[in-house]
């Protein structure tokens, strides 16, 4: 029943499209809707980078970029090829989405999305939204996490007179690292455009790294530098986009391939150096987007994705286990939603998806998955003057499916319902200043959002591991906050930005690991804990037009979290001793602080980031202890022209003063390395 009203809801919403495709209407106005639309209607804290900002880090992925947020704690196994996971204020890395160009990249199977895998040479803007995203017009997995990262890539803008652009860059540097790519852009008609983008990456991943011990007395057992080994990779992607505009609407359509083999170096212990561990990935979907204005006061959103994704792990070494799995996940998704005015200062909003996940594996006994999701969410936004407000309302229903042959037993089908409430206030100046944003005056924001995560196949259905007795694992956020910002100067030469938000969150029925019976070498997932997470997230920017051509911008952020484990201790799970413990590597302490100068054609920028002390497990005792670390980068890049083509070349050093860390235990991260980028665009 319920099925078919959701169902049933989609059908009528396409249909309000395709009614609405006949009526015409200008390009200029469907361009003044969306550039205007969310970005100055922002109720929600969030952190944004972007255009030159974004390309003057330096960063080698989406990954590098984000560690520059406040609240965001990276997982980082090192070198080029390692896996690259985030967490936002320390609710764990699957209570993350991560949405491309408006959908969100999906992983039924670990929930983890390796961001490694995102080149930035395709990436036009990156955004970080506490709770969710302002907007009203959006599909309902928008509403479905704790938190997100949108990434949009670059849409082709042609000048009077152009029909098409090119791109390349090549990169090389440090651990044998060769990265050619290219970006082709082509005007197709009036108002369609055509892009094609490809990029390659080796990297031998060998890097120098020290390996020390301490024991407990403070004699040092062992201090000697090696070299990583099985650290490298060979990587693929081939992506394509397509534009346009049809009547009073925007359209859409991406293709998406990657294609990688890379070794897995595996843990430093016990004197063990390499390991021989392989993977392979193939991830490919195609995916499309409608946005249409049906009249004046309302609009339309269709989304549209088909997803695969393959992945072959070897482990060779038969003193440990042979293992040779395959998994091969499909996910087809659907959404419809639809936006109406009421009132000018009041708008309604609804959004139907239905997402279906498969999962088959070359696992002994596995279950072979079918889960079947359906989402609906309305929301509500009101702006009275000084104040701004927005309610949602988000409806999850799941249902599971095992294999024919399957003698295991099938999970219950799902049903939650999980509100958010979200207000905004600005006490005095001019009311929510839509020209230049609701930052130029202080503004008051608080929100409360409680959301769940499905357990994945792996923590369900892993053969011998999998509990399908597993429930959900919930977060209740809290949060407080402000912004305020403005000009600087006699003529307007400087511009200032602070926020700062304190927050409270619990996790509820946290998914861990714990042994199986009586012995160490069996595990099973359970849900056993519960998290308590305070904490303050503070940034600051600034910039300059200075005489001579000088332009300086500067950036600050810096995390603050007590996030501590207060699980039963009678529970049977270890650690033992870890009851309000700070959990594993979150540091109490983090931030991060850019510095850029441009002058004429030169650019150089500076770059910290610094990570607290940190545990890595709950049990906050010395030998559980993990150091501080921080790196210094630096970046100087030269543009010029030959004839009509645009060059730049950057040089850059990462680790400056050459700190041997770990991220995660007993995964070496790489001291001083170099990069050398030659761009090219006509």
């Amino acid at each position: 029943m319920l099925l078919n009203k959701a169902v049933c809801t989609g059908i009528c919403l396409w249909g309000a499209v395709a009614a609405a495709q006949e009526v015409e209407d200008s390009v200029r106005r469907i361009r003044e809707v969306t550039v205007i639309a969310d970005r100055y209607r922002e109720v929600i804290p969030s952190q944004r980078l972007s255009g030159k900002k974004l390309e003057a880090l330096g960063s080698f992925s989406v990954a590098d970029a984000i560690r520059y947020f406040s609240g965001v704690q990276m997982k980082d196994y090192g070198g080029v090829g390692g896996l690259k996971t985030i967490d936002i204020r320390s609710m764990g890395t699957n209570h993350l989405g991560v949405f491309y160009d408006g959908i969100q990249l999906g992983n039924a199977q670990n929930g983890q999305i390796d961001l490694g895998k995102f080149s930035l040479d395709n990436i036009e803007e990156i955004t970080l939204y506490n709770g969710q995203k302002s907007e009203m017009l959006q599909s309902a997995k928008d509403y479905g996490a704790a938190g997100t990262v949108y990434l949009r890539t670059r849409r082709p803008r042609f000048a009077p007179g152009e029909t098409s652009h090119a791109k390349a860059a090549v990169r090389t540097g440090s651990f044998g690292l060769i990265n050619p790519s290219f970006l082709w852009e082509r005007k197709t008609g009036k108002k369609t455009a055509l892009s094609l983008g490809a990029e390659y990456i080796r990297s031998s991943g060998k890097y120098k790294f020290r390996y020390r011990k301490v024991l407990h007395d403070g004699t040092v057992a062992w201090d000697t530098t090696a070299v990583r080994q099985n650290g490298d990779i060979r990587s693929a992607r081939i992506e394509s986009g397509l534009n346009g505009a049809a009547g009073r609407g925007q359209w859409n359509a991406k293709t998406y391939f990657y294609d990688s083999e890379r070794g897995i170096p595996g843990a430093i212990v016990n004197n063990v150096w390499k390991r021989s561990q392989r993977q392979w990935d193939r991830n490919f979907f195609v995916q499309g987007s409608y946005r249409n204005y049906f009249a004046a006061d309302g609009e339309t959103l269709i989304n549209l994705k088909y997803a695969e994704d393959r992945m072959r792990y070897l482990n060779p070494d038969t003193t440990l286990m042979y293992i040779d799995n395959t998994f091969r996940q499909r996910e087809i998704y659907a959404s419809a939603a639809a936006k109406y005015a009421v009132r000018p200062q009041w708008d309604i909003s609804m959004a139907a998806d239905y997402q279906w996940n498969t999962l088959d594996a070359s696992l002994q006994d596995f279950v072979f998955p079918r889960r079947n999701t359906v989402l609906v969410a309305l929301a509500t936004a009101l702006r009275r003057k000084r104040i701004k407000a927005q309610a949602s309302v988000l409806s999850t229903f799941v249902f599971e499916q095992l294999g024919k042959a399957s003698r295991q037993r099938k999970p219950e089908n799902r049903q939650h319902y999980t509100p958010a409430v979200f207000l905004s206030y600005q006490p005095f100046g001019n009311p929510y200043d839509e020209k230049h944003g609701a930052e130029q005056a202080l503004t008051l924001r608080a929100f409360y959002k409680r959301i769940f995560r499905m357990p994945t196949f792996n923590d369900l259905y892993y053969t011998d591991i999998g509990n399908t007795l597993l429930r959900p694992e919930y977060t209740t956020q809290y949060n407080l906050g402000f912004a305020c910002g403005g000009n600087i100067g006699k003529h307007r030469s400087g511009r200032w930005k602070v926020q700062a938000d304190a927050y409270y969150n619990e996790v509820t029925d946290k998914i861990i690991a714990v042994p199986k019976g009586n012995g160490q070498f069996r595990w099973m997932m359970m849900n056993l804990g519960y998290v308590e997470i305070r904490g303050i997230d503070f940034a600051a920017e600034t910039a300059w037009n200075l005489p001579e051509n000088i332009a300086l911008s500067a950036r600050l952020n810096y995390t603050f979290q007590k996030a501590q484990d207060f699980t039963n201790p009678t529970d049977n799970r270890p650690p033992a001793g870890s009851y309000g413990g700070q959990i594993a590597y979150i540091p109490q302490h983090s931030g991060s602080a850019v510095l850029a100068v441009t002058w004429r054609s030169w650019e150089t920028n500076y770059s910290f980031i610094y990570t607290g002390e940190r545990y890595h497990n709950s049990s906050n005792i010395r030998e559980n202890y993990e150091q501080p670390w921080y790196t210094h980068d630096m970046t100087l890049a030269k543009a010029f022209n030959i004839r009509k083509t645009k060059f730049k070349i950057s040089a850059e050093i990462n680790n400056l003063l050459g700190q041997f860390y770990d991220v995660v235990l007993n995964y070496p991260m790489p001291g001083r390395n170099y990069r050398l980028t030659l761009k090219m665009e006509i």
